[in-house]
């Protein structure tokens, strides 16, 4: 019953904030509006495509036999997981997580593996740390290179350190291939509405932050959280944003230093993901039921392990 009360609460107090700063919140939609349009469809749109028609033709039943001894060794995880581990670092946040579910739901894994590849194998992707975050922010598609580098490691590293006790040869039985025709119709009806989905939770945390600042909240509690930190004012808005948005966080930092702790800052930001990608994962990954408790101690994983390889690589990166 608190739980209840205090979402509606916040729910009260979000709107409230829309309606009261309603310029301010229009601001964000329009630049949310923009990073959709220039990131996040042309980057996750086609993987989505692809990823379920590969899917539906049988791609997981392929990789669960090619790929059975590696992933079952070093994760724990089925060799069909190998598509999920495959498409999220190639495609980004949340092409991992529902890929993972559409494995449980075909019957390649089980639910309590496929939880298991929320874990690790939903991550962000080459088009965003290179171009967003790389030559966006620290203008050097190479420092973006070095950033997906620590990811993918991070993801790996996280991955093995979250291993279960082994995966058991397929526990339930897979759906057959589904036949050509008709499946790449199928695959771009169907991701037309997951793209849909993530790009809704990219503007209405872009309206919320941006409302937020404009009351004045966002600039006392970065003041607060750089006092406490000594991070730089603008390290602190950075780190703050992207515990709600990563696309807003990871911007925050294009007027800072190209410090290795800006790098490191910005690898943990992209690592986390923000709350806006938890909630692309959880409805991603509710129609197969999964639960979210492994995917969240992955990112918290994944942001921590992000941040300490980039700050090894980044010598490299400059």
């Amino acid at each position: 019953m608190r739980g209840f009360f205090t979402g509606c609460a916040a729910a009260l107090a979000a709107g409230a904030a829309l309606l009261i700063w309603p310029s301010a919140a229009a601001e964000g939609v329009r630049r949310a509006l923009g990073v959709c349009g220039e990131v996040i469809i042309p980057s996750l749109f086609p993987f989505f495509v692809l990823g379920s028609a590969l899917s539906a033709l049988g791609l997981p039943q392929r990789l669960a036999a090619a790929c059975s001894g590696g992933m079952s060794r070093l994760f724990g995880a089925p060799g069909a997981g190998a598509a999920a581990l495959v498409m999220g670092l190639a495609g980004g946040y949340p092409l991992g997580a529902a890929t993972a579910a559409q494995l449980v739901q075909s019957g390649a894994v089980t639910r309590a593996e496929g939880e298991r590849l929320l874990g690790f194998c939903n991550n962000s992707g080459p088009a965003f740390l290179v171009g967003a975050a790389g030559a966006g922010v620290f203008g050097s598609a190479r420092a973006g290179l070095a950033l997906y580098a620590a990811h993918i490691l991070a993801a790996l590293t996280a991955g093995l350190l979250m291993r279960g006790g082994g995966s058991k040869i397929m526990s339930t039985c897979p759906s057959p291939p589904e036949p050509g025709r008709g499946v790449f119709v199928r695959a771009v009806t169907g991701s037309v509405g997951s793209v849909l989905r993530v790009c809704g939770f990219v503007v209405i945390f872009s309206a919320l932050c941006s409302a937020l600042d404009a009351a004045g909240l966002f600039p006392r509690l970065c003041g607060a959280l750089a006092a406490r930190t000594g991070l730089e004012l603008g390290a602190a808005r950075a780190l703050l944003t992207g515990f709600f948005e990563i696309g807003g966080g990871v911007s925050a930092l294009a007027g800072c230093a190209a410090t290795r702790a800006n790098f490191a800052l910005c690898a943990l930001i992209i690592g986390w993901g923000g709350l806006s990608v938890h909630m692309q994962t959880a409805a991603a990954a509710a129609p197969a039921g999964l639960g979210m408790a492994r995917h969240l101690c992955g990112r918290v994983l994944s942001a921590a392990l992000s941040a300490l390889y980039a700050a090894a690589l980044f010598p490299a990166a400059f």
